[in-house]
């Protein structure tokens, strides 16, 4: 089980440093486009991004004519989004039991949030839950079957860093995650995403290699072959 103080420690002291907005504005826009496309909000819809942090998807979702909420479990990110986006709305809670109501809006988005999770039905469960018939989700997670996240990221390799992770951080696999919310009655899909250009890491190794990797990711999965290997796994579902 995730120790949800643990998790709360490790997001707050970030927030005493930097405001854990990891990508260029380009990669933010570019998931963004992603989440309009696969879930289709209606005009002024109410939509939620959770795992907000410091609330740059909040902000980005507002811009785009939504009413977006933005939920986050560390109470210091949440400060940081209050501060810089003080008309939008931030709410500390948990993913595994969010303070919404039964079929209350009408998209959601997982912001890199589903592979912090060691039981993540329990999540997809309360998505379910809380969308209106019709209503859709995006995730956006590392993927195992890229090189780059396996061998940094993943617990089974040689070459696994804990630096700047969470405990229970691991990259996704895509069947996986279709099976995760396909479990909770959606109807579920992946895609999968590169070019995903990093402003920040936090291990200084891997800041050193940083403009080396945005490089190879903004070309290295352009072709269709190389397309499942990509950086990121986007799971979208719809509600019946």
């Amino acid at each position: 089980m995730q120790d949800k103080q643990k998790e709360i420690a490790f997001f707050d002291a970030h927030a005493a440093a930097d405001d854990y907005n990891v990508f260029s504005e380009s990669t933010n826009a570019k998931l963004i486009n992603s989440f309009m496309r696969l879930v289709r909000p209606p005009a002024g819809g109410k939509v939620l991004d959770l795992g907000c942090g410091s609330g740059i998807f909040t902000y980005l979702l507002s811009q785009r004519g939504l009413d977006a909420t933005g939920l986050d479990i560390s109470p210091k990110l949440l400060e940081l989004a209050r501060r810089k986006y003080p008309a939008l709305t931030f709410v500390e809670g948990d993913v595994e039991d969010l303070p919404f109501e039964d079929n209350s809006v009408d998209g959601v988005l997982l912001s890199g949030l589903v592979h912090h999770l060691p039981e993540p039905s329990l999540c997809a469960g309360e998505v379910f839950r809380v969308l209106k018939p019709g209503g859709r989700f995006m995730a956006f997670d590392p993927n195992r079957w890229n090189p780059f996240m396996y061998l940094y990221r993943d617990h089974s390799s040689p070459f696994y860093s804990a630096v700047g992770v969470t405990e229970n951080e691991r990259p996704v696999l895509a069947r996986h995650m279709v099976e995760t919310f396909a479990n909770v009655k959606f109807c579920a899909g992946t895609e999968y995403l590169s070019g995903l250009a990093y402003r920040y890491v936090t291990s200084p190794i891997a800041r050193v290699a940083l403009p080396v990797y945005n490089f190879l990711d903004d070309w290295l999965f352009r072709p269709a072959f190389m397309r499942p290997y990509s950086p990121f796994v986007l799971t979208y579902g719809k509600k019946p």
